[in-house]
């Protein structure tokens, strides 16, 4: 039913309309018209690697996110986001950079396919399993209510050096934002044990077919997580 494909964002440029439409239209659907992570202009950053979740038989893009890593040259989407509120985010991405460090960012899910556990379980997992090609010594993401339980389950932490002990207002004043870390996403020691073993599996078989189970019962997936060129740091 679903097909998980992970590329760097310049190599598959219809991908990343497809995705571009899809989290537009997630964003409409709640309200949100401007924020900071839906800019475009990610898809011709050589610096950013993108997931997306499609329908096999139709080919629709309905869930994704993006792994930005970053670059003096091309700031995380959160590094923009967060200086409006908090100037610190520009020193603890540097701190973070200095091992190679990335953001999650521009999670989303058609609400065609929700219940199914894609967007915030799968895709989290699929994410993080794909940061053992990059080489990063740590992710950040900033994250809304509804994703930091799984989140953290999967092995992130509370970053509180930013914002109020690390949460904001963002992208609406009536929406809470909370700025989280993985400090070891090769290990993954913060994770509970049963998401690690998940998330190394999937790193020791990228490519795959797989029946998951979610809140709406058991479907299949087909994973293609191998990146074409994961060496990004030939274009530092």
């Amino acid at each position: 039913m679903f097909k998980f494909k992970a590329f760097r964002a310049i190599d598959e440029p219809e991908r990343c309309e497809k995705f571009v439409k899809g989290h537009a239209d997630v964003l409409k659907q709640y309200g949100v018209t401007k924020v900071t992570s839906s800019n475009n202009d990610w898809a011709l950053n050589p610096f950013v690697y993108v997931v997306t979740v499609e329908l096999q038989d139709t080919g629709e893009v309905v869930s994704g996110l993006r792994i930005h890593i970053a670059h003096p040259n091309y700031p995380l989407p959160m590094e923009m986001a967060v200086s409006q509120v908090d100037h610190k985010i520009f020193g603890l991405v540097k701190d973070y950079s200095i091992e190679g460090t990335g953001e999650v960012s521009g999670l989303w899910n058609s609400k065609s396919i929700s219940g199914y556990g894609v967007g915030a379980v799968l895709l989290i997992r699929a994410g993080i399993a794909i940061v053992s090609q990059l080489k990063l010594g740590s992710l950040l993401a900033l994250v809304a209510e509804y994703t930091l339980k799984p989140s953290l389950q999967k092995g992130f932490e509370i970053e509180e050096g930013i914002g109020n002990s690390g949460t904001f207002f963002y992208p609406k004043l009536d929406l809470v934002a909370t700025s989280i870390v993985m400090k070891d996403p090769y290990n993954l020691p913060k994770a509970d044990e049963v998401e690690r073993e998940i998330i190394q599996g999937m790193r020791n078989n990228l490519q795959c077919s797989k029946t998951e189970i979610g809140p709406k019962g058991e479907f299949l997936v087909e994973y293609d997580l191998v990146l074409s060129n994961p060496d990004w740091r030939k274009d530092v």
